[in-house]
């Protein structure tokens, strides 16, 4: 509606103004808000899509890796059979006159017990002779990598056994094995169906990977798996057939590039990735690397983007109607000239709460007021309810702070409660081990025969129980200290600790050096030589060296002894990381535990190498780096 002003302009009413302003802005907001929340919401389902697919290609990826795993315990197993399978062959060759042409291949395979199939590759790299008619006339020529391979065996003179393979016509597990003819111009090869051997145990089941992936992803169509040739490997009965003899470019490309490849059909709506599984061993003649070609089909992701769309957009269609019908309303209610509410609420700001709000003409304005009125009692009733939270969170705040000093006093009268308790269980059990090694020595001089290697065994476990005791000791000596480090005599320490074993040949190959440590340094050396003595066997040697490396000093205690396996030097230093190393220490595992926890005290780091590089059994060398004195890190 509109009014003629004083210039005879026609003038729009303000609440229609404000109307047609307040709908200007809300659909555009609404109209991003639906935007963003869309986006919003695409990522995420794209997002959760990607991670699903991602879990579902590591899934496979671990599963082949597990599987091959489990079929590489079984090679070794099988290889003195493969070579003595070799000698019915070489007598069939010279039966025949070096033709294989000639040879009765079926009667060397039943000669072998019919479990092995019979290959006969010539120079050129192509079976040219088998008893398996799938892999006749086969060229692995086409696979350099492996034509280089067999090539050298064929000129070379020794036997050579390879991975066991999945047979791709039969899903079968087959062990190859190879050995060149007398005059070089042919490899003999052996497959070996390893279905009576045990290694069908670990058949991989792709059927039943197949289901657990496709019930983990709905959104996954197909698997295939493919071999280095691009053949797919263990064909189901629940699959179509497939012949074996087909090859798949993409998944040779991919075998030969090494890299993964995805391709996207968008006619389609799927999406297949060919993912590359390194399964390689420079030892064999053969790559069993696999390629897996998942399939996923994004029909229903994109059906469920389009119906998210569709439904945002009603959404912000509705949401911009229910604005349109709020926004006429309310600019009807804000059409009276404002001065004297904006008076009233400024004297309300400036504190004078008490202040009313004076009624003006119009139902919209009254209704204002009356709104702000009520704001203005909530604002003092908010203040109060302040008021009396300030009171109670002061009080509370008192209460808390006796409550934590009560339970602080209550802490430290139970550490200190604690320490007491296992001073008196150290101070006791180690007199009580003291009294009782006394009469065992007293028993094993005194026994003879079996009763004296009992007397010897208990004697034993009780210098370990005192060993034990003494490591606790020791490795609370070592958290509790608060010692500052200072400068120790490096050499003196070591000559100390040296005297304390006289029946071990110790070599000591140093010089003085000043390191920062404490008291506690010589627990270092008193548990690497006690480790080296007790386990090192009856004629041990000790050496201890001592380099300087710039601001560092890199100290050695290597020993003549069985060392320590690869598998075990991890969890060497660990806390109770006894197990079955030969260097755990004494203590069920505490020496070496303090030993890493003294030397990253004093700022260096100790680790364990073989005495000889790359001969664990030759003996082992712990070795640790300690500061110089007067350097500062």
């Amino acid at each position: 509606m509109t009014t003629a002003g004083g210039s005879g302009r026609k003038v729009r009413r303000f609440s229609t103004c404000l109307m047609l302003v307040m709908i200007l802005i809300t659909l555009p907001v609404v109209g991003l808000i639906s935007v963003l929340d869309y986006r919003q919401v695409e990522q995420g389902l794209i997002a959760d899509e990607d991670l699903l697919r991602e879990q579902t290609e590591k899934s496979v990826i671990q599963e082949i890796s597990l599987v091959d795993a489990g079929l590489n315990l079984f090679d070794d197993t099988l290889d003195q059979r493969m070579e003595e399978g070799f000698i019915p062959v070489l007598a069939e060759y010279e039966r025949a006159g070096r033709d294989p042409a000639v040879m009765d291949l079926s009667h060397v395979r039943e000669e072998l017990g019919g479990e092995m199939n019979i290959y006969i590759i010539n120079a050129s790299g192509i079976i040219e002779y088998t008893t398996y008619p799938p892999d006749l006339g086969l060229d692995f020529a086409e696979i350099p990598y492996f034509y280089r391979r067999i090539t050298e065996l064929r000129l070379g003179d020794t036997f050579s056994a390879d991975r066991i393979l999945t047979e791709p016509a039969s899903g079968e597990l087959r062990k190859y094995a190879y050995m060149p003819s007398p005059d070089h111009r042919y490899l003999f090869e052996l497959g070996l169906d390893c279905t009576a051997t045990g290694a069908d145990r670990c058949d991989p089941q792709y059927q039943t990977l197949k289901e657990d992936l496709m019930r983990l992803n709905p959104a996954l169509e197909g698997i295939r798996i493919y071999d280095g040739f691009g053949r797919v490997i263990n064909v189901t009965d629940s699959e179509d057939p497939y012949d074996p003899a087909v090859i798949n470019p993409i998944a040779r490309e991919v075998f030969e590039a090494k890299q993964g490849r995805t391709l996207t059909d968008a006619a389609a709506g799927t999406i297949t990735r060919y993912i590359f599984v390194d399964l390689s061993d420079p030892g064999y003649a053969s790559d069993v690397s696999q390629i897996v070609e998942l399939t996923y089909n994004t029909t229903p992701l994109d059906t469920q983007l389009a119906e998210m769309w569709f439904g945002h957009t009603i959404l912000a269609v509705f949401a911009s109607l229910i604005a349109c019908c709020i926004a006429f309303p309310a600019s009807r209610r804000i059409t009276r000239p404002v001065r004297e509410i904006v008076d009233d609420v400024n004297r309300i700001a400036a504190g004078d709460l008490d202040h009313q709000i004076r009624i003006s003409t119009g139902t919209e304005f009254t209704r204002l007021e009356e709104g702000i009125g009520t704001m203005v009692d909530s604002l003092k009733e908010y203040i109060r309810r302040l008021r009396e939270s300030e009171e109670t969170a002061r009080e509370y705040s008192v209460h808390l702070e006796d409550l934590v000093r009560e339970r602080t006093a209550e802490l430290e009268e139970a550490s200190q409660m604690a320490n007491l308790y296992l001073d008196i269980m150290v101070h006791d059990i180690n007199n009580a081990n003291t009294i009782a090694i006394g009469y065992t020595q007293l028993l094993v001089d005194a026994l003879e025969g079996e009763q004296q290697e009992m007397a010897r065994k208990m004697l034993s476990r009780l210098e370990q129980s005192s060993e034990t005791i003494g490591g606790v000791a020791t490795l609370r000596r070592a958290r509790e200290s608060r010692t500052a480090l200072a400068q120790m005599d490096l050499d003196r320490v070591i000559q100390a600790q040296t005297a304390n074993f006289p029946a071990v040949l110790i070599h000591y190959e140093g010089h003085p050096a000043a390191v920062l440590a404490d008291d506690l340094l010589s627990e270092v050396f008193a548990n690497l030589l006690g480790n080296a003595e007790k386990f090192g066997g009856p004629d041990v040697e000790i050496t201890i060296r001592v380099e300087e490396h710039g601001e560092e000093v890199e100290v050695s205690v290597e020993d003549t002894g069985p060392g320590i396996p690869d598998t075990m030097k991890a969890t060497l230093f660990s806390r109770f990381g006894k197990g079955e190393c030969r260097l755990a220490g004494a203590g069920a595992g505490l020496g070496l535990y303090i030993c890493r926890m003294l030397i990253e005290r004093y700022g260096g780091k100790i680790w364990v190498d073989d005495r000889v590089l790359g001969e664990p059994g030759r003996g082992a060398a712990i070795r640790f780096t300690l500061r110089k004195a007067g350097t500062d890190h």
